[in-house]
C-alpha cells in the first residue's frame, strides 16, 4: 500500500498539536535515578503508556479523525491494526460520535482486541498476514464508504504522532538524543519532523527488533526493504516501514548526522521491560521497552548525555508477561 498524497511537514505537526489539545493527554515525563546509573546517562521518559487508549497511537488517530470534514465523518473510518492503533481509532471515532471498523489479525493480543471492542468499533478478524489485513480493509472501505486511516502512512497520523516529541522537548528541555521505537514508522517519522522544527541539534535514534530490522536495512541500502518476515516479541513493531515514513527518515539529519537505527535482541528488550517495571513501577509493552534496551546495550554511545525516550504503550496482557514461564 502506498501513499498518493504528499508527506506531512513540521507545520502539520504543529497543526496537529493544536487540533488534539484538550482531547489527548499531556503525558508526564518520568525519571529514575537507578536507570540513569545503569545507563550512564540522564534519561527522560515520555510516558505515552499513560495516554488515552494506553499508547501514543491516540495522538495520530485523534488528529486524523479531527481532520475529517462533516460528510467524511458521517461515513466513519476503517483501519487494520494488531491492537493499539485500532483501539486508538475506535476511541477517537467514539469521541466524535462516528462509526469505526477495525480489521485485526488472528493471534493479536487479547487485551488489545478487547479494548477495540470496548470503545465501540466493529471488529473484523482475518489471517495474520499484511496482505489479508489490507484486502479486508479495502473491501470494508468500498462497502461502507468509510475513510481509511492507515496505522502509520496516513499523513495526519504521522503528524499527530510527532506531538509526543514536541511535548517531551517542551517539558524536559534540550536533549542530546531522542530514542523512539520503530515499526511501521509513524512515530519515528513524526518525531523526525518535530525534531527538525523544535530541536535540530537533537540526534534521532530508532530502536528496532533484530528480528524485524527492515528500517535498519532500508536506511543502509537507501531504499525500502520489503521482503522481511518479522519475528519478534514486539507485536507493535512487526509492521514494515511505510513509504512516506522511509522518505522522511531518509532525508532527516540532526546536526548533519543521519538517523541512527539500533537493532535490539528480544531478550534485552524483555530485560528492559522488567527493569522499567521494577524501577519506575510502570508496566509497558515490549514495543515500548525496546528504546531503553537500545540505550542499555550501547552505554558508550549515550554516556553522559541527556536522552529522551518515548515509552510508546502499555497495553500488556497481565496473564502473558514475557518473563513468566
Amino acid at each position: 500500500m502506498t501513499d498518493p498524497i504528499p508527506p506531512p511537514t513540521a507545520d502539520d505537526v504543529l497543526a496537529a498539536a493544536a487540533r488534539i489539545a484538550g482531547h489527548a493527554h499531556v503525558t508526564p515525563v518520568l525519571r529514575a535515578r537507578t536507570l540513569d546509573a545503569a545507563a550512564g546517562c540522564s534519561l527522560h521518559f515520555k510516558a505515552e503508556h499513560l495516554q488515552r487508549a494506553g499508547a501514543f497511537k491516540f495522538r495520530g488517530a485523534c488528529n486524523a479523525v479531527g481532520s475529517l470534514d462533516a460528510e467524511a465523518a458521517r461515513r466513519g473510518v476503517v483501519t487494520h491494526s494488531s491492537g493499539n492503533h485500532g483501539a486508538a481509532l475506535a476511541l477517537a471515532a467514539a469521541s466524535r460520535g462516528i462509526g469505526c471498523h477495525v480489521v485485526a489479525p488472528e493471534g493479536a493480543v487479547a487485551t488489545k482486541l478487547a479494548a477495540i471492542a470496548s470503545y465501540g468499533a466493529v471488529l473484523h478478524r482475518c489471517e495474520p498476514t499484511l496482505a489479508a489485513r489490507e484486502a479486508l480493509c479495502e473491501r470494508l472501505r468500498v462497502q461502507t464508504g468509510a475513510t481509511l486511516v492507515h496505522p502509520y502512512i496516513d499523513r495526519n497520523v504521522i503528524a499527530g504522532q510527532g506531538t509526543a516529541a514536541l511535548e517531551l522537548l517542551q517539558t524536559a528541555g534540550p536533549l542530546d538524543v531522542l530514542v523512539v521505537p520503530v515499526g511501521g514508522g509513524g512515530l519515528a517519522a513524526g518525531t523526525a519532523l518535530a525534531i527538525a522544527h523544535a530541536a535540530p541539534a537533537t540526534r534521532l535514534v530508532l530502536a528496532e527488533p533484530r528480528g524485524a530490522d527492515d528500517t535498519l536495512r532500508s536506511l543502509q541500502a537507501g531504499r525500502r526493504v520489503e521482503d522481511l518476515v518479522p519475528d519478534t516479541v514486539c507485536d507493535g513493531l512487526r509492521g514494515l516501514l511505510g513509504l512516506p515514513n522511509f522518505g522522511i527518515l531518509h532525508r532527516h539529519r540532526s546536526g548533519g548526522a543521519p538517523v541512527e537505527v539500533i537493532a535490539v535482541d528480544d531478550a534485552d528488550t524483555i530485560a528492559a521491560m522488567r527493569r522499567i517495571a521494577v524501577h519506575t513501577k510502570q508496566l509497558v509493552e515490549p514495543s515500548s521497552a525496546i528504546a531503553l534496551a537500545a540505550v542499555l546495550a550501547n552505554r558508550s554511545r549515550f554516556s553522559g548525555l541527556r536522552v529522551g525516550i518515548v515509552l510508546s504503550g502499555g497495553n500488556v496482557d497481565p496473564e502473558r508477561l514475557p518473563w513468566q514461564s
